[in-house]
């Protein structure tokens, strides 16, 4: 029987990522001297402000919407953040500010969903579900993704930045804003709880 780690690894895999152990984690800096750039107009540095947070977006989005609607939701999210960038006042905030944008996209995704819904009524839900299907090798992928997303809030987020994202611990904590205490908790909790649903439904 496949290990938890073996069948992350093939999620990770199969989602376009490689396996975590294999991805190297910038480390983390200071990024109020882009931030001021891009605020004066450096497309440049907003550029590099888009590369270093892709993957924290990616994911706070990946844990809340289908999957087919990533991508195009990352670029929504960046534009929103080009447009608001002079309304940011605490630089060393960027990241917390930004993943904010991110939430409050999918948030809107989902009410512009229900209306959709209600308009059309035609008994589809085909983008209601994790946006992982197919072939039967997607299966597993499938299943790790409902599991995770089947979890409270606090550890789906971490959970997905970590094992698909690749992002360490230190680096979800100083990305989003959040304390390194509250995201090792938060991690070591989902991972538990995830183990625990998957040995479920394996059974």
């Amino acid at each position: 029987m496949a290990s938890i780690g073996d069948r992350v690894d093939v999620f990770a895999a199969s989602l376009g990522r490689g396996a975590v152990t294999n991805l190297s984690v910038l480390a983390t800096t200071d990024d109020s001297p882009l931030v001021s750039a891009a605020q004066a107009g450096d497309r440049v540095a907003f550029g590099r402000l888009y590369e270093q947070y892709a993957r924290m977006v990616h994911g706070i989005l990946m844990a809340r919407v289908p999957l087919s609607e990533v991508d195009d939701l990352v670029q929504e999210v960046f534009l929103v953040a080009l447009r608001r960038l002079s309304t940011l006042r605490d630089l060393a905030r960027f990241g917390a500010w930004l993943a904010a944008i991110a939430r409050n996209r999918a948030k809107d995704y989902h009410r512009r969903s229900v209306t959709t819904v209600e308009v059309t009524d035609d008994g589809s839900e085909t983008e209601t579900g994790s946006g992982v299907s197919g072939s039967a090798g997607n299966n597993e992928a499938a299943v790790i993704l409902a599991a995770i997303r089947s979890l409270p809030d606090a550890y789906r987020e971490p959970l997905i930045l970590r094992l698909v994202e690749g992002m360490t611990g230190p680096e979800i904590a100083a990305r989003t804003g959040l304390t390194p205490g509250s995201v090792r908790v938060n991690l070591h909790r989902g991972m538990q709880q995830l183990r625990e649903k998957l040995g479920r439904w394996r059974e």
